[in-house]
């Protein structure tokens, strides 16, 4: 079932199109992801899901509600944690708990909430005191705090270290499985690619994709490649006349072949049979990253 229907959402400032005839669908329990550059209109398209901007073309429906007409309606099934939050530092992290908890008529509890976010050792903390990871889960905390079946995450691990932004993924898996659907706002393509059971492409205002990470990736995609260093040298006719290679070339003692069907298993033999051992064997995998330059002709800076 879909619980959020977008259909030619278009949104301008002044003369400038942040947002061109956006249409997508996301399913119920899924974690869907926005992905693309700054400045693609991410942000403005999730605002306007929730409520806080008003497009000026398009259609929107979340949960059969209209964010125009219905906001308060929708504020009350949809948590949203925008990129620009900032709570006062002042501010401990059981009040603003207790803040956001208070704007709801059926608040999830609180304290229950801090402990599965692992923040229940942080109650009387400030939050100018919380280290970024902490932030980010209290960011969550609030977006959650109403028992939402909708929630929105912008850039949620933007500025965090490594390791704090794996343990930020594993608290948005855990979310989905807790019922909420996801969306989940990005320009990190790992973060995309590890989390989103599908994704919105969106550059320069317009959707580029939209598909599964693997579905992306296959749209501009059909060939494999794998690499490897022969253990004696090879004549380049012993691939090329394989059916599966389509090109074989070379960097250095690096052999590079490129084809299809099986072609892991048409290399492999042939060099089986030869008595030649394919050392240091790699498939290389086009990657979403990859993928976002083949389809806009240029990289998404990290």
């Amino acid at each position: 079932m879909n619980v959020i229907e977008v259909t030619d959402l278009t949104k301008r400032y002044g003369d400038r199109t942040v947002v061109d005839g956006v249409s997508f669908t996301v399913e119920e329990g899924e974690i869907f992801a926005i992905l693309g550059p700054n400045g693609a209109g991410k942000t403005t398209t999730v605002e306007s899901i929730g409520g806080l901007r008003t497009p000026d073309a398009g259609s929107i429906s979340v949960l059969g509600l209209d964010p125009q007409r219905d906001r308060d309606d929708l504020h009350r099934v949809v948590g949203i944690q925008l990129q620009e939050s900032e709570l006062p530092d002042q501010i401990r992290v059981r009040e603003a708990i207790d803040l956001y908890a208070s704007f709801y008529p059926a608040p999830r509890d609180g304290e229950q909430l801090l402990i599965d976010l692992g923040l229940g050792d942080k109650r009387k903390a400030m939050f100018g005191k919380l280290s970024g990871g902490e932030k980010q889960r209290l960011s969550i905390a609030l977006a959650l705090i109403g028992n939402p079946k909708v929630t929105i995450l912008d850039e949620l691990t933007t500025g965090l270290d490594p390791q704090a932004r794996r343990d930020t993924w594993q608290l948005i898996e855990d979310v989905r499985a807790g019922g909420v659907t996801v969306i989940l706002v990005t320009h990190f393509m790992e973060e995309a690619e590890r989390l989103a059971d599908r994704i919105a492409l969106i550059d320069a205002g317009r959707l580029v994709a939209l598909d599964t990470p693997a579905g992306i990736v296959a749209r501009v995609d059909a060939e494999q490649r794998l690499r490897f260093r022969p253990s004696v040298p090879i004549d380049d006719a012993l691939l090329t006349d394989l059916p599966e290679v389509h090109t074989v070339t070379r960097q250095g003692q690096v052999v590079i072949v490129a084809g299809s069907g099986n072609l892991v298993s048409a290399v492999t033999a042939v060099l089986a049979r030869n008595q030649i051992v394919a050392n240091e064997l790699r498939i290389d995998q086009m990657g979403l990253d990859d993928a976002f330059v083949a389809l806009t002709g240029r990289k998404l800076a990290s």
